[in-house]
């Protein structure tokens, strides 16, 4: 099953939660960037979220509802889902997690730093 299809699934009751972070280990996913290196980040709740989505028009969703202007290009990597919670994540140096597709409130999912989503090492609460 696609990641957009487990998304719903899991949203509407039916998902099965290790599925869906599979499928999300597996998905190349569009993050945009800032500067060369740098993945576009938030923070909410005491967590870095990173800003993932599942296609391109899910992406300009998300620029337009932060005010970007619709022609104005938007830089962005295709990174593999596993690379973000394998790497990324425990490399931003605190509770990080992926957030996808922000912009759309019945289609987005989040991946907290917790055990079983991103290494042991990153997530929160973990013995260290």
């Amino acid at each position: 099953m696609e990641l957009t299809a487990e998304i719903a699934a899991t949203r509407a009751g039916r998902g099965d939660p290790r599925s869906l972070v599979g499928e999300f280990r597996r998905t190349v996913v569009l993050v945009p960037t800032v500067g060369e290196d740098r993945v576009r980040t938030g923070l909410y709740g005491g967590v870095r979220w990173i800003y993932a989505f599942t296609d391109e028009a899910a992406l300009a969703r998300f620029a337009l509802a932060r005010g970007e202007a619709p022609d104005r290009p938007l830089a962005y990597a295709a990174v593999l889902g596993a690379r973000l919670l394998d790497t990324v994540v425990p490399a931003l140096g605190g509770p990080a997690g992926v957030a996808v597709d922000v912009a759309d409130e019945e289609g987005s999912m989040l991946f907290p730093p917790a055990a079983g989503i991103v290494p042991d090492e990153a997530a929160v609460g973990a013995a260290r």
